[in-house]
């Protein structure tokens, strides 16, 4: 049952199957009850006019074998006296029930003394001579007219007369009409139900199959893509608008980005092997020098490879945490502080800040800063300036020197991953190229930009700009 109903096309099918079986259900159950209603009431009507005629008849005086709403065409009739005394019946009534008695056969007067308690209601209408009563009531019961038992619906209405005392008529009309339509109604629904049910469920198997084939061309693409491993492919898209559409272009978008992220690790992998090659290559070659010629061994050189080696270690296990989502804490940092901190002992670095808080990581901001005034310094002329400000809701700490300034065209471009401009690229002078990269994704990490530009003094200048906390 489970594996029967796996599929989203069949647990809509029978989702949609049983809310229209209910509402089918319900809604024959309200016009089998209407139905019915209406023609009891329809038959109530009927009888209330034959009684009343033959009410009009007795208030008019009419002797009870002239009456002639007896002759039976109309339905049974029973007129009933004081002690609920059977005075006039239909022709060829042979049995009764529903009215206040059963008998089918006329008694005289003498016949009824002793018979039962007077039943007369204080409350009952009061009613001149030759006055009919307003009111009617029903009841349902049966009668058996010439051997032919059927249901009727009764009539009563009072009527009081000139020397006959107040009389009650009942009458009756035939109900097998009415209850031939229910049970007609009824079996078109059995009929009909099971066979509209039917077509609402194949219905909807065939729409939501076709909704869902786009869907299925989704799942099967991704299969494909993941046996590949080609990150390339993509997702059809269907031009419909709706949200298998939405599915299929989130999808897509989602392979770009996964697509970007592993192209960018392939190329972070091979520029960091490339990268630590050199200085392993350079401190291997000075080791085996040293162990060969041990008065040749350029101690300076060596430990100057170890600790460029040792940064540029520290540079790609900070990128390789940051690519991995690593969180900054949520401590205050006061940039004024960190500032003044990161420009102790350094030479030609002036500072001019107001204290501003954020929130973040105060090493990995201490990074930033680092690495701003190591790029300024490694281009200035004499003299970096650094400024923290506050502008708004943002603190704006700004990193400018007194050189050539960057490039408008290379301002995006000095922020990817080792990535040297043409003046810098000597790895002993221009480092690895991870700095700038490392001071971006920092500050993005923290909430924050970090974009290159112009500086007062013609060089470049940096700018951070970070949530105030």
């Amino acid at each position: 049952m489970r594996r029967l109903f796996g599929s989203v096309r069949a647990r809509a099918t029978l989702g949609a199957t049983l809310v229209v079986a209910v509402a089918l259900v319900a809604a024959g159950a309200a016009v089998l009850l209407s139905l019915k209603s209406n023609l009891m009431g329809e038959a109530g009507t009927r009888a209330e006019r034959s009684a009343r005629a033959v009410a009009a008849e007795l208030a008019a005086g009419t002797p009870y074998d002239k009456l002639s709403g007896l002759d039976g065409d109309d339905g049974p009739v029973q007129v009933l006296a004081e002690k609920e005394r059977v005075v006039a019946v239909s022709e060829d009534l042979e049995k009764i029930s529903g009215t206040d008695s059963d008998r089918v056969k006329p008694l005289p007067p003498a016949a009824a003394k002793g018979d039962g308690d007077d039943d007369s209601d204080d409350h009952e209408e009061s009613l001149e001579p030759g006055e009919i009563a307003g009111e009617s009531t029903f009841r349902n019961g049966s009668a058996t007219i010439d051997g032919d038992k059927e249901d009727y619906r009764f009539a009563a209405v009072e009527v009081e007369t000139q020397d006959r005392g107040r009389l009650k008529v009942y009458a009756g009309a035939a109900l097998a009409a009415e209850h031939g339509a229910v049970r007609s109604a009824t079996t078109v629904m059995l009929i009909g139900f099971p066979l509209l049910l039917g077509v609402v469920a194949g219905v909807t198997w065939l729409v939501t199959r076709r909704a869902l084939r786009p869907v299925e061309g989704i799942r099967s693409e991704m299969a494909a893509i993941t046996a590949s491993q080609d990150l390339a492919r993509r997702v059809p898209e269907p031009q419909t608008h709706d949200e298998v559409a939405r599915l299929a272009l989130t999808t897509n978008e989602t392979l770009a980005a996964l697509e970007t992220s592993v192209e960018r690790q392939r190329r972070f992998v091979a520029d960091a092997s490339h990268e630590l090659r050199s200085p392993i290559a350079s401190l291997r070659t000075q080791l085996e020098v040293a162990a060969a010629h041990p008065e040749l061994l350029d101690l300076d050189g060596a430990v100057e490879d170890t600790v460029r080696l040792q940064r540029l270690a520290a540079d790609l296990l900070l990128l390789a945490r940051l690519d991995a989502g690593e969180r900054p804490n949520d401590a205050k940092v006061d940039l004024a502080g960190l500032a003044r901190e990161a420009a102790e002992g350094r030479t030609g670095v002036t500072v001019d800040a107001e204290a501003v808080n954020v929130a973040g990581s105060r090493g990995q901001l201490g990074r930033v800063l680092a690495n701003l005034l190591d790029n300024a310094q490694r281009h200035a002329r004499s003299a970096v300036t650094v400024s923290v400000r506050r502008e708004g809701g943002l603190a704006v700490v700004g990193v400018a020197d007194d050189g050539d300034g960057v490039p408008e065209a290379d301002r995006e471009r000095i922020f990817e991953r080792f990535v040297r401009l043409d003046a810098a690229r000597s790895r002993d002078d221009g480092g690895a190229g991870l700095g700038l990269a490392i001071a971006r994704d920092v500050a993005v990490r923290h909430g924050g930009t970090l974009t290159a530009g112009r500086g007062p003094a013609g060089g470049a200048l940096f700018e951070l700009r970070l949530p105030v906390a």
